[in-house]
């Protein structure tokens, strides 16, 4: 199953692209368990103050393809957030970990 999977606590995906929208760490986590690995993600780095960053999200996701053999290689990650820092941070570590799995 191929889907996109967009992470931002309040804003909506702007192009008209079929997106599986999630608000909240919790709610990546129970959305790539239960659907696997998107073929194209855009993430935000703020989740709200009670919530874990977008950051934390690649983490987990990160660790979750190690455990199960998945690669990020192929998938297209966007990163929309507003805050630079959180946006540089995801950026690098999706990028250092596709870096690591290619051949």
């Amino acid at each position: 199953m191929t889907y996109s999977l967009y992470l931002d606590d309040e804003r909506d995906p702007k192009t008209s692209t079929d997106w599986t929208i999630v608000r909240s760490y919790d709610a990546f986590v129970e959305t790539i368990e239960a659907q696997g690995l998107p073929s194209k993600m855009s993430l935000d780095h703020d989740l709200g103050e009670e919530s874990k960053s977008g950051y934390e999200c690649v983490k987990w996701l990160v660790e979750k393809c190690l455990d199960e053999g998945w690669s990020l290689v192929d998938v297209d990650v966007n990163v929309h957030s507003a805050n630079p820092v959180g946006a540089t941070n995801i950026r690098g570590l999706v990028q250092g970990f596709q870096d690591f799995q290619t051949p």
